[in-house]
């Protein structure tokens, strides 16, 4: 609904979860806007209009949408999916951090079948990659060149799919979330249809994120690099715990800053550097609250829990080879005969079907780490605009 006569109007008040806040200004709502606590979709009327001169029946005509006061929001980039959140929450105020553990786990229970769909929309390429490959290895051994050559173009496409595809993969989950949060049920091909729409600006963000997580760790390898080759000198190992230090810091700092732009470049359907900005806003909220319930801590909690799962993933289904190569790296001295052997050894390992199938388990239960935020997300706002 558009407000009536709002251009004429100079301030505003905003009703949010049944409390009215203003009169404010025009500037005052972007600064709102910007800092993520006020919506498209929140109740908006001008502060002019007053409700109590006016009829009962009539009271609720002067209540519009903040979208209908004019610059302050873009029309055309308020999609429906920002206005299923009002009804979302009414299921997950004022949790405590198991009690967001616990609904996490009841959405995906609820919605099993549409996330492993999405899960199968990158999974299937990324398995074809990983068959393709042991398959290619095979035939390099029988020195069949023209079936490594078509086995590796194949590979190579499957990679670039399932790259292609976790874009709507992440813009799914957040949809699908939502839904089921919100008691509603939404086929796959339907998330699918409106997950598709926010590929662009999902794709540039997981590009800049994901790039510059992964700086930050090559960043860390040349630090170990730099400690192994100067462990005899006591300047150089100081030199690389202060680069340490900086690195852990930048890496959190980034980490806090990025922590719901998933959620706000689709459930808000926020720009590019808006995202970034309400989620690094959002991030650092609840100041008022024991630091354990900060939006902080419980993403650092969500995230140190996942790849906590993943570290013991990886190390069950690698630590036979692993135990392997810390052999041969204590026993061997020389550095290429070393790279030698290890070569050798992977090569002779195969195709491991153990691996691959602790793998395959954790990709399947991966949406959980996008549904825990999710919720944090949907507690985090209701927290702070009421």
């Amino acid at each position: 609904m558009m407000l009536d006569d709002q251009e004429m109007a100079e301030e505003w008040i905003v009703r949010v979860q049944g409390k009215e806040y203003g009169p404010a200004d025009i500037d005052t709502l972007r600064e709102w806007k910007r800092e993520g606590r006020l919506l498209p979709e929140n109740e908006a009327r001008p502060a002019d209009a007053d409700p109590t001169a006016v009829a009962d029946s009539a009271k609720e005509v002067l209540w519009g949408t903040a979208v209908g006061i004019p610059g302050l929001f873009d029309v055309a980039a308020v999609v429906p999916i920002a206005g299923r959140l009002t009804q979302a929450p009414l299921q997950l105020q004022q949790h405590s951090f198991g009690q967001i553990l616990a609904e996490t786990f009841q959405i995906y229970c609820k919605g099993f079948f549409q996330f492993l769909g999405l899960t199968l929309v990158v999974l299937l390429p990324s398995v074809c990659t990983q068959l393709t490959t042991a398959l290619i290895q095979t035939a390099q051994t029988s020195g069949g060149d023209l079936r490594v050559l078509a086995g590796g173009s194949f590979a190579f496409l499957m990679f670039v799919l399932s790259m292609a595809m976790w874009p709507v993969y992440v813009a799914g989950i957040q949809i699908l979330t939502v839904e089921i949060a919100s008691g509603r049920r939404l086929g796959l091909v339907a998330v699918l249809n409106e997950a598709v729409r926010f590929w662009p600006r999902v794709a540039a963000l997981c590009i800049f994120v994901y790039g510059v997580f992964f700086l930050l760790i090559v960043f860390g390898l040349a630090i170990a690099a730099i400690s192994l080759a100067g462990a005899s000198s006591l300047l150089l190992v100081f030199f690389a715990l202060a680069l340490l230090i900086l690195q852990v810091w930048m890496f959190s700092r980034f980490f806090v800053n990025v922590l719901f732009w998933q959620q706000f470049a689709v459930l808000e359907n926020a720009e590019f550097i808006d995202s970034l900005r309400y989620s690094r806003n959002l991030a650092r909220s609840g100041r008022d609250l024991p630091w354990f319930e900060r939006p902080l801590w419980r993403g650092a909690f969500i995230a140190s829990l996942w790849f906590a799962f993943v570290l013991v993933a990886t190390l069950a289904s690698e630590w036979t080879t692993l135990h392997h190569y810390f052999s041969q790296f204590v026993t061997t001295q020389d550095p290429q005969k070393l790279l030698q052997q290890l070569t050798e050894a992977q090569q002779a390992r195969g195709f491991d079907i153990s691996a691959f199938a602790l793998n395959l388990l954790q990709r399947i239960l991966q949406p959980l780490l996008g549904i825990a935020f999710v919720v944090l997300y949907l507690n985090c706002k209701i927290h702070r605009e009421g």
